[in-house]
C-alpha cells in the first residue's frame, strides 16, 4: 500500500500577513476602478438621455414634416401634370420643379437627422451596456477579494494566543500590573496583538494615575486616531472601526471586557449609545479605548 500523502504545510504568519497586503491593495486598487466606472456610467446614462431627447424631438420633427410634405404635394400637384405625363421635350413648370426640389430636400435633410439621433440613442445605450457589464465585473472581483481577505484574517485571528489567566470556566482570573508598563499581562498581550495586527498612526496609552475606571489598574489602553482632542481623518475613523471590530471579535480569546469607540460601548452584546461627557476625547471620538478583565 502507498503512504498516505503529506498534507500541504499551513502558511506561517508572515506569509499570511504578506498575502493580506497583497490583496488589500487589490481591493483599494478595485475600488478605485469601480468608482472610476461608476461615473463613467452616469455620463454615458446622461448621454443616452440627451440622445433620446433629441429622437423624440426628431419624431415630432417628421410629423410636422410629413404635414409640410402634404401641402407640398398638394401645392405641386395644382401647379403641374405628373412628370410620367410630359411629352419628351416638355418640362415642369419653374414653381413645380422647386416644390420637387424643397419636398426632396426636406425629407433627404429629415431622414439624416433621424438616422444620426437614432445612431446616437443605439451608441449611448450599447455604451451604457458595456460600462454596466464592467462595473459588475469590478464588483465582483472586489467582493472575491475581499471573502479571501476575510479569510486569510481569520486564519491570522487562530493564531492569536489565548490570554494568560483564562480559567477553565471561561471566566478570568485576577491579575496585577508588571513591568515598566504597569499594565496586567493579559492587557500587555491585547495591546501587543493589536499594534502587530494593525499600522497605527498615533499613540497608544495605557496606564495612567487616575482615581477610577480601569487605566489606573493597569487593565485598559487608549489606542488613538488622531493627535488627540481632534476629530480622525476617514481613514483613521475607518482605523479605529476596524479595531473596535477586531477586540469585540477576539474578546474571549483575550480576556477583552468592553470597548468604547465614537461614544458607544461594547460588552460584545452591541453597541449602546453613551451620555455626552462633552468634548472629542471624553466621548471617544479621538480613541478606541479596550478594557479588559
Amino acid at each position: 500500500m502507498g503512504s498516505a500523502a503529506t498534507a500541504a504545510p499551513k502558511p506561517t504568519e508572515g506569509e499570511l500577513k504578506k498575502q493580506l497586503s497583497s490583496l488589500e491593495r487589490k481591493v483599494d486598487g478595485l475600488i478605485g476602478k469601480y468608482h472610476a466606472a461608476r461615473e463613467d456610467l452616469a455620463k454615458a446614462r446622461t448621454a443616452e438621455k440627451a440622445a433620446k431627447a433629441r429622437l423624440a424631438k426628431a419624431e415630432a420633427d417628421y410629423v410636422l414634416a410629413q404635414r409640410e410634405v402634404g401641402q407640398l404635394a398638394g401645392l405641386n400637384y395644382q401647379a403641374t401634370v405628373d412628370t410620367r405625363m410630359l411629352m419628351p421635350g416638355m418640362q415642369l413648370s419653374p414653381l413645380a420643379a422647386q416644390l420637387q426640389a424643397e419636398k426632396a430636400a426636406a425629407m433627404t435633410s429629415f431622414a439624416k437627422k433621424e438616422t444620426e439621433r437614432r445612431d446616437a440613442a443605439a451608441a449611448a445605450h450599447e455604451l451604457i451596456t458595456e460600462i454596466k457589464k464592467q462595473t459588475d465585473d469590478i464588483e465582483q472581483q472586489r467582493k472575491d477579494a475581499e471573502r479571501l481577505i476575510s479569510e486569510i484574517q481569520d486564519k491570522l485571528d487562530a493564531l492569536i494566543p489565548i490570554g494568560p489567566g483564562k480559567l477553565a470556566n471561561g471566566g478570568w482570573a485576577p491579575q496585577l500590573p508588571t513591568g515598566t508598563d504597569n499594565i496586567t499581562p493579559r492587557t500587555r498581550l491585547m495591546r501587543e496583538e493589536i499594534k502587530d495586527a494593525f499600522k497605527l498612526h498615533y499613540t497608544v496609552g495605557c496606564f495612567r494615575v487616575d482615581n477610577m475606571g480601569e487605566h489606573p489598574l493597569g487593565r485598559a489602553c487608549d489606542f488613538m486616531m488622531s493627535s488627540g482632542g481632534s476629530l480622525p481623518s476617514a481613514v483613521n475613523v475607518a482605523l479605529g472601526n476596524k479595531i473596535a471590530d477586531w477586540a469585540l471579535k477576539n474578546r474571549t480569546k483575550l480576556g477583552v471586557k468592553y470597548v468604547i469607540w465614537k461614544q458607544r460601548i461594547n460588552h460584545g452584546s452591541g453597541w449602546r449609545l453613551m451620555g455626552n461627557r462633552g468634548g472629542i476625547t471624553a466621548n471617544h471620538f479621538d480613541h478606541v479605548h479596550i478594557s479588559m478583565f
